[in-house]
């Protein structure tokens, strides 16, 4: 599959680093989910990897190397992530034992006699104790040892961290590459499909595929019919809960930032809702507390059943 115009720039640059021999030792892959950064960095390492790179500056497929990495064995290549408990449970960081892991394998030579990759994902998951480890390890590099960091939100990572990696940053294409790009893939509703992703041309494609904009006009119905005391809170709770309720409170904020735009405007929202600007403001900002918030340990159902009653 091709790679999206917006890898084109990042590609370029870091290629080209590689063929001056200026590759530097660790990498922090950065930007919001969707837009393709740990297939562009599959691609890299497999460039990087690869012992007969073609004239276009790509991974053969074909070398022994190519192949050990379709089957996921190349010996030189460590991807480091959540893991498991001695449980069984998965873990919700990356813990010191996994760095200082790493670390030790890193210390020997490469198998192969060429780079060595340890690739941590989402690296934005590492404690505090991880974080010191893997310092260490970033201050006294082995030769041709790429660390490569994968993070959706890097603010996580201690500033330490984040300043001894090159930072390749992934942003929001502009919106026509955006929709030729979607055309591309068979998206029929891109221009809908880019506005639901808030512009993520990733997220647009997965969600026109799974139903989203279907549901985000759900969201926007059931808001309107909230504000005209046509709907009970604790069924439509009920629903987004059942599904996707991540994603419905991504729509519900985006719909109350469209019903304040339309105020400032025409002085009449879409949602038809009572609350003055101020309010509306508030209300935006508590859902996306409340989409955060359900990662954790609280009740979604009354989260959302709290929310909603604000919205009536």
């Amino acid at each position: 599959m091709n790679a999206p115009p917006w890898h084109a720039e990042p590609w370029e640059r870091l290629r080209g680093r590689l063929e001056r021999g200026a590759l530097p030792h660790a990498l922090l892959l950065c930007g919001p989910a969707g837009l393709g950064k740990r297939a562009f960095l599959d691609r890299f390492v497999r460039r990087l990897l690869c012992t007969k790179v073609t004239v276009e500056g790509e991974a053969c497929g074909q070398c022994r190397s190519c192949l050990l990495l379709d089957a996921g064995t190349h010996p030189d290549l460590v991807t480091l992530g959540l893991g498991l408990r001695k449980d069984g449970v998965q873990r919700s960081e990356i813990v010191v034992d996994q760095i200082r892991e790493l670390s030790a394998r890193l210390a020997m030579a490469s198998q192969f006699g060429g780079w060595q990759v340890a690739v941590l994902d989402p690296a934005d998951a590492m404690n505090a104790a991880a974080a010191n480890a893997l310092l260490k390890t970033l201050e006294e590099p082995s030769p041709q040892t790429l660390l490569a960091l994968l993070a959706d939100a890097p603010w996580r990572l201690p500033q330490t961290i984040r300043s001894r990696c090159q930072r390749i940053e992934f942003q929001l294409p502009a919106t026509a590459p955006a929709i030729a790009w979607l055309q591309e893939q068979g998206v029929r509703e891109a221009e809908a499909a880019l506005a639901a992703a808030g512009g993520n041309p990733g997220l647009a494609r997965d969600w026109a595929q799974d139903g989203a904009l279907a549901r985000r006009q759900e969201v926007r119905k059931d808001l309107a019919a909230l504000a005209g005391g046509r709907g009970e809170p604790i069924e439509v709770a009920r629903r987004w809960l059942d599904s996707e309720p991540e994603q419905r409170l991504w729509f519900a904020a985006q719909a109350v930032a469209d019903e304040a735009r339309a105020r400032s405007g025409s002085g009449v929202g879409p949602l038809g809702s009572a609350l003055d600007g101020e309010a509306l403001g508030h209300w935006f900002d508590a859902a996306n507390r409340a989409r955060e918030a359900l990662r954790g340990p609280l009740r979604g159902d009354l989260l959302l059943l709290e929310l909603l009653s604000r919205w009536c």
